[in-house]
């Protein structure tokens, strides 16, 4: 028979009798010296490798934001001077009239994204809980169009607008509606997330919901539609992104001062002076990402707060 021999607890805050472990006040044993480094220190180094990498950019265009003078030259990482000369150049309207494209992108993100949303929701739930002919062979079509960039239509989708111009003067070029159409092909861009959120939804709570005498569409907006909240806010952040950076299309569609979104006036107004422009360039960045950051940290309650509760349950 073994003896099994029983090693008396290490004294709390103590090197522990393992070689290169320390024991915490809770009797944790954690490594140290060249063990952390070998498997913990380095993840540690990749992680602020990684964080300064992407915060560069972020304080370069800060500083140029603020810096009075404006230009590549002068711009540096930490910024020595405060300036507010680039906010009040672009909002004075010389460069252009930068309310009108804020306002412009902000109510086609609105609309756009929660468009998308909806029908990528309805047309989601549809695949995931009916069976019907077809149903197959629709996924994969909408899988197969996905591969291929929107652009490639162009030239068939400028036509398109310019014939319904013809005919409603109200959504041809140069218009917001228009251009909202031409946003709308990518409608049913999130089906497949959100049918797989829906698929990890037990059945067993729509026949309970069945049973107390409830339909589909009551089963859909009182039973699943509140526990699929995570997914409606990524898919609902990804949209209103994609909308703000969206240029090719954009400067198509939209050549007009008076309907130009901010891609499409903000590049023109770099491509005039790439220089001397890098201050109001970087003023109007700054702003645009101030409706982004704002819906983010709204959302967040709602990706965490479905999450913990999908845990609970």
């Amino acid at each position: 028979m073994t003896n099994l021999l029983t090693e008396a607890p290490a004294e709390k805050g103590a090197p522990s009798r393992r070689t290169n472990m320390l024991v915490r006040k809770d009797g944790l044993e954690l490594p140290r010296g060249r063990r952390w480094w070998r498997e913990v220190g380095w993840r540690h180094m990749v992680g602020l490798a990684g964080v300064a990498f992407a915060g560069f950019p972020v304080l370069y265009i800060i500083s140029a934001a603020f810096n009075p003078l404006g230009s590549v030259a002068t711009t540096e990482l930490i910024p020595t001077t405060f300036s507010l000369v680039n906010f009040e150049t672009l909002l004075g309207g010389s460069k252009g009239p930068y309310g009108t494209w804020y306002l412009n992108t902000l109510v086609l993100c609105t609309v756009v994204s929660v468009a998308q949303v909806l029908l990528s929701t309805l047309a989601a739930y549809a695949f995931s809980r009916f069976r019907f002919y077809g149903r197959r062979g629709g996924l994969l079509a909408l899988l197969l169009v996905q591969m291929f960039p929107q652009f490639l239509a162009i030239v068939a989708l400028f036509l398109m607008i310019a014939k319904f111009g013809e005919v409603v003067p109200a959504i041809g070029l140069n218009t917001l509606a228009g251009y909202a159409l031409v946003l709308m092909g990518g409608a049913l861009g999130q089906v497949w997330l959100i049918k797989g959120f829906f698929d990890s939804i037990p059945h067993e709570l729509d026949e309970a919901a069945r049973i107390d005498g409830a339909g589909h569409f009551r089963t859909f907006t009182s039973v699943i539609l509140p526990l699929i909240t995570p997914v409606l806010a990524v898919t609902g952040l990804l949209a209103f992104v994609a909308v703000i950076g969206e240029y090719i299309l954009a400067s198509i569609f939209l050549t007009d001062n008076g309907v130009k979104t901010l891609a499409v006036g903000m590049f023109g107004i770099i491509a005039g002076d790439r220089s001397n422009n890098l201050g109001v360039f970087a003023a109007g960045s700054v702003m645009i990402a101030l409706p982004v950051l704002i819906l983010f940290l709204y959302l967040q309650k709602f990706i965490v707060g479905g999450l913990t509760a999908g845990s609970v349950k």
